[in-house]
């Protein structure tokens, strides 16, 4: 497991990949609202999991950081099954699932 301060550190770093996908995505218009949706559980998620961080819970800690993963793999294949998207939303979502995955491998 990764030293709390690391840990929070990878979140901060997360949290500010899932805004700035959350703020490209509501900057489009054209964005469908099934990918939205995802984006904007994502982020809600992730404000709601810093009380969680700081309780210093291993296991809640991966649990919240799994159940994060679920949600970024379905915001992912939502992209990923629309055609069309700007290239820098696909990247956004592409970052931010990468993050994701990099912080739930590091604390398993």
């Amino acid at each position: 497991m990764l030293q709390a301060s690391e840990i929070q550190k990878r979140f901060t770093h997360l949290q500010q990949t899932v805004s700035e996908a959350s703020r490209t995505m509501h900057a489009d218009a054209t964005i469908p609202q099934h990918l939205m949706k995802w984006i904007d559980e994502l982020e809600r998620e992730c404000k709601s999991a810093k009380k969680i961080l700081s309780s210093r819970d291993e296991d809640r800690i991966r649990e919240c950081v799994d159940d994060l993963k679920r949600i970024g793999d379905r915001a992912e294949r939502a992209c990923q099954q629309q055609s069309g998207l700007a290239a820098g939303i696909m990247d956004s979502v592409s970052s931010m699932h990468t993050e994701l995955s990099n912080l739930k491998r590091q604390l398993h």
